[in-house]
This record gives C-alpha cells, structure tokens and sequence, in this order.
C-alpha cells in the first residue's frame, strides 16, 4: 500500500502519536490504572544545574580514579529532583598538540529517568586516561572555566528543565594535588611564568563564576592538598546560599584519603542543594543493609555504593513491603537509576518514614567488596497559616501562627525533627512596602507554648494598607524548604458589624468518629446573617465534613452555636492538618475567624483495648483458683504419703520384724505388703511387688490422714498408731509417718472416749505439728492440754470421778471422791520421726481451732516413751462431784498432709 496525499501521511502520524502515549507507561509497574491527579512538577524539590570536574593527573592511582569515578557516580544518581540537570568533567593539562585540559565526559544531562542511565553510563569514562589527549598536569582555571561555561547555557532540548531553569549552579571539585601547569605552553614560556599566569586566569575564572551565579565547593584529598588554594576557590565563586542555614555557603573540604571520598562529596552535595544525609549500614552480599528517612522528608534517594555491577540490590519499605523500582505505590512515586553500574540509587517521592530495608545479593566472586547505603533526601513542608484577626483593619496588630506538614499530610509534632529551623513570614499589599518579621516557637508571646511545633509571630498592619493582603511564610533548616504557599486576606475598614470567634479544643478521634467545637457569633447588623463553616487545607484522605455546615446569626444579639466535625474512616492516623474557618457567604466569603483542626486520630480501640481489664482480673481469680486446687491437691498428697510409716509384726508380746515404708513405695496412699513366713522361717514383712496387691495386705492412708488396713481378702479395719490390730497369727503395730494432723494440729478422732489425740492419755497431737489443744469430748483420765517440745504440759480435765491437773510427764494432783494420794495414768507412748523432730519451735503452734472440755497430759517426746509419774495430791469432798474443765484453745502449725 502506498500513501498517495499529504493528508493520509499526517492522519498515519497522528495516530502513531496517540499510540506512543499509551504504549510507551502500559507496561510500567506501578503505573496508575484509573485518572488521578499528578503533581505539578513544582511541588518537588528546587533542581540545581551541577558540574562534577574530578582531577586525572598523573599524581593519581588507579584506585583513587577509581574511587572519584564512584563518587561521582553517586552524586548523578543520587540527585533528588528529576529536573536537576547534571554533567562531569575530568581534567588534567595540555602540554602538547593534540592534548586538552579538559574532557568532558557526560554533557549537561536532566537527570530524570533516561538522563540518569546514560549518567551512570557515561561517568565510567573517567577511569580511562589518555595521555595522548590529556597531559598529567592540573589545570584549575581550564576546569572551571568548562563547568561555569556548560552550566550557564540553556538547554537545547526544551521541557521541564528549559520552563523552569535551576535557580543555583554548583561546581563539586575533587582534586588530590595544587595548580600545576608549569608545562602548559598557554601559561607562558617558562615555569615561573606559567604559574604566575595560571593563578591569576583562577582568579578570573572564579570572578566569571561569581558573576554567572555558579558556586564552587572544592573536595580535596591526600596529603600534597594546597588547602589556601581550595579556600580561594570556595571564597571566589558566587556566595549566594540556598538558604540561612550555617555550612549552607561553600566551603573547601579536605579528607585523608580517596577511601573517605564517596562520604565526604555526599555531604557537601546535600550541603550545597539544602539537603540532608542519612548514613546507612554496610556490609558483604548476600546481606540486608538498612536506613532511616525521618518523617520530615518529603523527596528522597537511597543510594547503594556497590562497587561491582554484578551486585543486585533489592528495596523494601518501613512496613516489610518490597516497593517497585519504577512506578507508584501507596502514595509514593519509585524510580531506580545505575542498576548495571557501581553505584545504583533509589529516588522516592513521598516516601514512608522510618527505616528502609536494602537487601544485596551477588554471584560467587563478587562478594568481596563492603557495600554501603546512604539516604540523601530533603523536606520540602508546607506551611498551613491562621491570622488573627482574620480581616485585621489597617494600624491593628496581627498575629500569625504557622504548623508544618509533609506532601503525605503528616503535620510536623516533633521539635527535634525542625531543629535549627527559622521561619519568617512576608505580608505584602497595596498602600504600603513589605514587611518581614520573626516567627518563634519559644513560649514567650504571642508563642502558646514552647516545642510545639507552632510558629507565632505579630506585627502591626501598615497603616497605609487597603484591599488584599498576601502572608508569605519562609523556613529554612538543614534539608528543610518551604513551599512559600501564601495566605491571603482582606483588610476591613471601619467597625466591624460581625464579629465571629471559633472554639476548638485539642481531642482526640477515631477514623470515622466526631470532634465538638462551638462558633460564637456577635451580629450588630438589622438583619441576619449567614455564615459557613468550611475546613480548609486539610490532611490528604482526611474526608471531613462540618454540622452544620452554614449557620444563620440572628441581628441585634450574640448567639453560641455548636458544630461538628465528622472524619472520614480512612482518615489518616496521627496529628490531623488543616484548620476551620468561618466565613460571612454576604461578603465575598470574607473570613471572620480561623483556627487549627487540634485533633490526634488513633486506631479504634480493640477488643482488647476494650476488656482487657475484664480479662486480666478473669485471669487472675482461675490462676488462684487454679492455685488453691493445686495446693489442696499437693496437701492431700502428702497427707496420704506413707513415706517414713513403720509396720512392725508382733508375736507373743516381741516385735518380729518390722518394715519401713520408703519414698515412692507409697502410691496413692497406698502401701500392699505381705507376711513371710513359709518354710518355717520367722516371719518377715516385705513389699508386694506393683499389681499384686490383690493377693497381699494393703496399708492405706485416707485423704484426711486416717490409717485403713485392708487384710487379705478381708474388710479395712481402721488403725490408730501404736495400737495393735490382728493380722492372721500376728499383731500389726504401725508407727511414724508424715501424716496424721491436720490444720491446727487437729487429727481424726480414733475413738469415741479420746480426746484429739492418738496418743495414750497425751497433750496434743501427732505428725509434723505439735501444740496446745482441746477436745471437744470427755477425756479418759486427761485430755488434751498444752506441751511444749520438751514433753511437758499443762492441762484441766475430767472423768466421772472429779476433775484432776497434771504436769510434766504424767504426775499431778486431783480432788475426787475422798482424800488420799492417787498415781497419775498419764503414762503414754509416742512415735516421732526424725523429720518431726526437726520442725522448728514456731511451727508447733497455729491459729486457734475450737474451745471444748479438755484433760491433762504430759510425756517425753521420743520414740516409745511410757512416761509414768506419781501425783500425790489430797482433796475433800463431799459427794460425788463431776466437773468439767473447759476453756482450752488449740494452736498449732497446720499439718502438711491434712
């Protein structure tokens, strides 16, 4: 097919034109699906025009070319804004034909996604000198002459960065060595002359670059530096800063050695174009290296100091995602430069703040090299102004209050992220010239409160001031701009007929929730107006929406009218931006009062934000519960514990063996043995073997301590230590054990004429405890009294025959039916183990139990003691009288297995 007509060559062109468009950004990750509302290129960080000139005289190794070669790789990669525009430029001497000072290796280039891969490209040219073309001398005013020349054209390309032209030009020179070019035939015909002609054309240079605004900021290092000569050259360029900050002007910097120069010219870069630096960490690949960008940057590159192309690096965001190396996600804007080359950089518009992830890897062979990340980046904030009055009349004084937020929204809380920061504002207007003035955060008036954040300054309306005013505010801070948004207002003539005042108190919300305010409005007008209530400049995705949103203020009076302001539910978390303003809809929409939006919106609360209370004190009555099942259920072991239980096997009045239980012989409370006594052997106690019980006798103890003897296939009988109980032709006696007592010393009642006691005619008690105590049934002859550790007690009791006192170890007196002398029958026996004679004197004594009739009884405390005394004692009666003692308490440790 032929096209035949001028008509059907422009239709083909115009439709290969509409198709470019889209075809060139559908394949782009990230790239947005649907409209959206892309950012004026403005809104980024001010561009700079810069010159990288790196000296390649003979005076340098291979490596330290190698390393300015790096270095200034990272400042092309590294630079922050897609407008800037950037070129490098080596230099040595000409000595001979054929041969130039210079040689420019990168032309002036935007550094915007094309322009920064031929960047990275290009600069690797640096690493190959050519003595053929280049001589080994260094030829300052030749090298300065080509970067003030280079930077000071226009571009030939057009877009961005012909429409809006960098407004500073900077020239970083990295240099090892002094001027020499004493041979350099152009400087004259001998040395002396050459180098008397060469300082002054530097002279001349430098006077040219102040003149076209360029700036010099040279980077020397080694020890051979001519360090008065950088200084003339910081000194002789333009001085102009890019802001009031100190270390903004240029300035000569000298390093030890080339190692120290990827670092160094990156902090005089960020010095020069008002940025700051974050410094990373290091490390080998495979590693994850790491660093922070604060919550103030707003424009940012992440830049990998790789050293090996071969090195693939891969980034993830605060929140653990891995962000795209081109395109959009959640609201910032990614692209990658220098992937194929020794240094590689991340530019992120907006990024998330905190600390990012670099994860490196790199084939075998291509580990050596310590990699490094740094994050340069900049804060460029915008500026969000009340006045108040709002519509100040001309002679009133005004006052302005500034807060800060980021592009994201983010409303600036922390001082120390804005340390150093100056803010002035600028009012401009009709009738008058301008007016700058100081705004502080220092708590002194009209400042509210220090470290707030919220800079207040005042100053007097021009008297002369008519029509429109416009406030300028201006910060400056180490890698902080402004964005220079104005505030305009109107001044009011005469007295003003309505007067508006908002109240908004600081709160805190939800997404999705409300926050209360109150307008009070006086109307000195006839009629009425109407006012509307509006929120102005608020935080990006806040949705706020005011009730009501107009209000009528009725004439002749003062009226309070509450409102509020609901959040969207994908409101931002964190300080809420913006302010509220009322203004008057009959005069133009003038407003009448402002104030700042004071609200913190946090995360609903949870569930467990909720009921967490409820859940702890739950937790904490089952743990006790849980505690005290586990006590009763360790005390119930242990009172059915057998351990230390003594089975002694009795015949014809002798004891013919005897058996002792042992730990972990005793399970459940349970003890099965047999008698063995075939064959015609004496007779032998020994254990059963585990599940033959059924076939042998069984010693039990209950869980109140009581001892139970299952015989062989006969009934539990229960038992009472020390006491004898028949087991097929012999006598059983058991003794000892752990068990017995319970609480306070109190013991099961073994029979029905005792007291509490398994003693015989005894004080108190068996087991671990020892103490006083009383019954609470007659005694046979005594009762329970008190007894100390050594045996000896006290105690009152009674039997049908009158009431009696005994002491010590059984003996005592009593009056009864008659006079005379009696033997007491306090004889006893006792078993004690060694582990009860070990419990301490206070545990023997507990809390009081119960009162009841009680008896008297004594005996020494060791192992079969039949204490027996004589009492002499006389009394007279007359008649039979029964008495009964009373009143006896009981104390004593509580027993570990009751």
């Amino acid at each position: 097919m032929q096209w035949t007509n001028k008509g059907s060559a422009l239709l083909l062109a115009g439709a290969l034109l509409a198709l470019t468009g889209p075809l060139a950004t559908a394949g782009t990750p990230g790239a947005p699906r649907g409209p959206r509302a892309v950012a004026e290129p403005a809104e980024g960080p001010d561009p700079i025009d810069f010159a990288v000139v790196v000296d390649q005289s003979k005076s340098l190794a291979d490596k330290d070319l190698a390393r300015e070669t790096e270095a200034a790789g990272l400042l092309s990669q590294g630079e922050i804004s897609e407008r800037s525009r950037a070129t490098v430029i080596g230099f040595g001497s000409s000595e001979k034909a054929g041969q130039s000072p210079v040689r420019e290796v990168c032309a002036l280039t935007v550094a915007d996604a094309a322009g920064r891969e031929r960047l990275s490209d290009c600069v690797q040219l640096l690493n190959k000198r050519d003595a053929a073309r280049m001589g080994p001398g260094t030829d300052f005013p030749a090298a300065i002459r080509q970067a003030v020349t280079r930077l000071t054209q226009k571009s030939a390309t057009g877009g961005a960065a012909a429409k809006a032209p960098a407004k500073y030009k900077v020239v970083f020179l990295l240099t090892d060595g002094k001027l020499d070019v004493s041979d350099s035939p152009e400087y004259g015909t001998d040395p002396v002359s050459r180098r008397s002609n060469g300082e002054r054309r530097l002279t001349e240079e430098l006077a040219r670059a102040r003149a076209a605004g360029v700036q010099i900021w040279p980077l020397g290092f080694g020890t051979e530096i001519d360090r008065a000569a950088l200084t003339a050259m910081a000194e002789g360029g333009y001085r102009g800063t890019c802001s009031a900050v100190p270390g903004s002007a240029p300035h000569m910097r000298v390093v030890a050695s080339s190692a120290d120069l990827d670092k160094a010219l990156q902090e005089t870069f960020a010095a020069a174009r008002c940025a700051r630096i974050s410094h990373g960490t290091a490390g080998k690949p495979p590693a994850d290296l790491s660093v922070v960008i604060p919550p103030i940057a707003t424009d940012g590159s992440l830049t990998v100091s790789k050293h090996d192309p071969k090195v693939r690096v891969t980034y993830f965001d605060p929140a653990g995602r891995k962000v795209p190396t081109r395109g959009e996600f959640d609201g910032s804007t990614f692209e990658v430069g220098g992937q194929d080359g020794p240094v590689e950089a991340l530019r992120v518009k907006n990024p998330l703040p905190g600390r990012w992830r670099v994860h490196i890897e790199a084939p075998e062979g291509h580990r050596d090299r310590e990699v490094v990340v740094r994050a340069i980046w900049q804060g460029r904030l915008s500026s969000d102004v009340t006045l108040d009055p709002a519509s100040p009349r001309p002679g009133e004084q005004v006052t302005v209050a500034v807060r800060m937020q980021t592009r994201r929204g983010v409303t600036i809380t922390d001082p120390r992220q804005l340390a150093g920061l100056a803010v002035t504002a600028e009012l401009r207007g009709a009738g008058f010239a301008p007016v700058t003035f100081r705004l502080a955060d220092d708590g002194k008036a009209p400042d509210r409160r220090a470290d707030d954040v919220r800079f207040t300054g005042s100053l007097t309306v021009p008297a002369g001031a008519t029509g429109d005013l416009r406030f300028t505010t201006r910060m400056s801070a180490p890698g902080v701009t402004s964005d220079l948004r104005p505030l305009n207002a109107r001044i009011a003539q005469g007295t003003p007929l309505l007067i508006a005042g908002l109240a908004f108190d600081r709160a805190t919300a939800h997404p999705g929730g409300t926050v209360r305010g109150t307008l009070d409005v006086t109307n000195n007008d006839s009629g009425p107006r109407v006012l509307r209530l509006a929120v102005e400049n608020p935080t990006p995705g806040a949705e706020l929406t005011v009730s009501p949103a107009t209000v009528t203020a009725p004439p002749g009076g003062s009226t309070r009218i509450p409102f509020t302001v609901t959040l969207g539910g994908g409101t931002p978390l964190g300080e809420l931006g913006g302010r509220i303003a009322v203004v008057d809809t009959g005069d133009g929409d003038r407003v009448l009062d402002d104030d700042f939006l004071d609200v913190l919106v946090v995360a609903p609360p949870t569930w467990w934000d909720r009921w967490w209370k409820v859940v702890v004190g739950g937790a904490a009555v089952l743990a006790v519960v849980a505690a005290l099942l586990i006590a009763q259920a360790v005390v119930r072991h242990r009172r059915r514990d057998l351990t230390g239980v003594t089975l002694e096997l009795r015949g014809d009045g002798r004891v013919l063996d005897s058996l002792t239980v042992r730990r972990g012989q005793s399970v459940r409370g349970s003890f099965p043995f047999t008698v063995d006594d075939a064959g015609g052997a004496p007779p032998t106690l020994r254990r059963a073997r585990e599940g033959s019980s059924s076939g042998a006798h069984v010693l039990r103890r209950t869980g109140t301590g009581q001892l139970l003897l299952r015989p062989r296939g006969g009934a539990r009988v229960a038992l009472r230590q020390g006491e004898p109980v028949g087991l097929d032709a012999y006598e059983l006696v058991v003794r000892g054990g752990g068990g017995g007592t319970g609480r306070g010393g109190r013991t099961d009642r073994a029979r029905s004429d005792s007291g509490y006691d398994t003693d015989t005619d005894s004080g108190f008690g068996v087991g671990y405890g020892s103490g006083y105590g009383s019954g609470s049934a007659y005694g046979s002859g005594a009762g329970a009294g008190f007894r100390t550790d050594d045996g000896l007690g006290l105690g009152f009791g009674a039997d049908d025959d009158g009431s009696g006192f005994g002491t010590g170890d059984g003996s005592g007196s009593r009056t009864g039916e008659g006079s005379g002398s009696r033997t007491g029958d306090g004889s006893r026996s006792r078993t004690r183990t060694d582990q009860e004679a070990r419990v301490p004197w206070p545990r023997r004594f507990g809390r009081p139990r119960r009162s009841g009739r009680s008896g008297s009884g004594a005996g020494d405390p060791t192992t079969t003691d039949p204490g027996a005394g004589e009492g002499a004692g006389s009394g007279t009666t007359s008649g039979t009288g029964r008495s009964t003692g009373t009143g006896g308490t009981t104390a004593g440790d509580p027993d570990p297995n009751f």
